[in-house]
C-alpha cells in the first residue's frame, strides 16, 4: 500500500485502520467465507492456501511486511477465494471492507487508485496460484510453455 497509493489516499485509509494481532497457527479466513475486511501485514507472515478436494490445502503464497491480505472484499459476491493462516505471530492493520468501499464510492480518484492497487495484487496472486498448482499437480515440465 505504501508504494501503490498516493500519500493523501494512504492517510485517509489509515484513519479507519485498527491494529490487530494473530498468533501463529490462527486461521484468519476460510475460502468461501464472507470477505468483510482486509489487512496490511506489519510483522510476521501469513500463508494463503487453496482447497483442493481430496488433498491437503496447498500453500499458494506467503505474505509478509507491507503486503495486502485479502482482495475478495472489493468484488461481489464478497467471498474469500483463498484461505489464510498466520504462519508466525502477526501484527497487522485491519480495514473494514464496507467502510473502504463507501470511501471509494464517495471519492472516485481514491476508488480508482484502490482498484488499481488491488487489481495488481489480484493479478500477482492468480499467477502465483497457477504456478504453485502446476508445481504441485501437473506432470513434470508441463508448466514451462508460453504464457499469456
Amino acid at each position: 500500500m505504501l508504494a501503490a497509493l498516493p500519500v493523501d489516499h494512504r492517510a485517509r485509509l489509515m484513519e479507519i485502520a485498527r491494529e490487530v494481532a494473530f498468533p501463529a497457527g490462527r486461521r484468519i479466513f476460510e475460502e468461501g467465507g464472507r470477505a468483510d475486511r482486509f489487512w496490511i501485514v506489519r510483522t510476521g507472515s501469513i500463508g494463503l492456501d487453496m482447497h483442493v478436494p481430496g488433498r491437503r490445502s496447498p500453500l499458494i503464497e506467503t505474505l509478509g511486511h507491507g503486503e495486502l491480505v485479502g482482495w475478495s472484499w472489493l468484488f461481489p459476491p464478497y467471498a474469500w477465494q483463498l484461505g489464510a493462516e498466520a504462519q508466525s505471530p502477526v501484527r497487522a492493520y485491519e480495514f473494514d471492507a464496507v467502510a473502504v468501499r463507501m470511501m471509494c464510492e464517495d471519492d472516485p480518484p481514491l476508488g480508482a487508485n484502490v482498484g488499481q492497487w488491488v487489481g495488481r495484487v489480484l493479478a500477482h496472486r492468480l499467477q502465483a496460484s497457477r504456478t504453485r498448482l502446476l508445481d504441485l499437480y501437473a506432470p513434470h515440465g508441463s508448466g514451462t510453455g508460453a504464457r499469456g
